[in-house]
């Protein structure tokens, strides 16, 4: 009797790009995106850290430089040899800024328009190389829709991120474009952010999220790798923050 053959990996022959792939959300998305069969391309800004997280998921290929350097993306994406068509982008992290009035303009302008900015640096220079059907995701948060003084202007770059997604994939198209928007994550980057504080925060949520629990990379990671899969995807905003955004207040 022939043994029953199990489901085909539902990225199987496709190559997923994965900026800011060397650790936390990137990297449990890389090693999800290897168990579904697809070839993985890590970018990060560390050469050590990304080389030992490439050797870790079996990436086929890294590339250690700063994404923000428009330049440096449009070199990086322009001598890949091969089509791609998925491309991951999990920065940059929201910029807290409160007392406006105390900011200055450069400040403001920077804190409004640097996510949309590397976004769309992203798009222009992954975009050409990318196969029909595969998409660009990009990371938001949820936190930042409620309105206080301690966020200060991360309410309003927040707000930006959906128009511009939804835009995106309608100029980009067959190119999908969706933008994951979490809140909590227990990430290395959260760990650093919350230093001593970070088991208390942990335990409020245990407490008060409507699922029991933290979420996790690996939970982010599902939920990209499903926007990968599923081709009728497109412009659309999805929440994974546990409930976050009713229960508590952003942090």
């Amino acid at each position: 009797m022939n043994p029953i053959a199990g489901p085909e990996p539902e990225l199987a022959g496709q190559t997923v790009v994965v900026i800011g792939g060397s650790a936390g959300i990137g990297l449990e998305t890389a090693r999800r995106a290897r168990t579904e069969g697809a070839d993985v391309i890590l970018v990060g800004r560390n050469p050590d850290r990304l080389q030992s997280a490439a050797s870790e998921v079996g990436a086929r290929d890294s590339a250690a430089f700063d994404a923000t350097d428009p330049d440096a993306l449009r070199q990086f994406f322009g001598d890949l040899a091969d089509p791609i068509d998925h491309v991951m982008l999990t920065g940059p992290g929201p910029r807290y800024l409160p007392d406006l009035l105390e900011r200055s303009s450069d400040e403001i302008r920077l804190a409004l328009t640097d996510h949309a900015l590397l976004a769309l640096d992203v798009a222009r220079s992954a975009s050409p190389g990318m196969r029909a059907g595969g998409t660009l995701i990009f990371m938001g948060g949820t936190g930042g829709r409620r309105i206080s003084r301690e966020l200060g202007i991360v309410s309003a770059a927040t707000a930006v991120l959906p128009p511009f997604t939804a835009t995106l994939a309608l100029e980009l198209a067959p190119v999908r474009v969706n933008l994951i928007a979490a809140g909590f994550v227990d990430t290395p980057l959260s760990a650093s952010l919350l230093g001593d504080q970070l088991e208390e925060r942990r335990s409020e949520l245990r407490t008060t999220l409507p699922i029991g629990r933290v979420v996790e990379a690996a939970d982010v990671a599902a939920l990209a790798v499903h926007i990968m899969t599923n081709t009728a995807l497109t412009g659309a905003t999805y929440d994974i923050d546990g409930g976050q955004q009713f229960v508590t207040t952003p942090s």
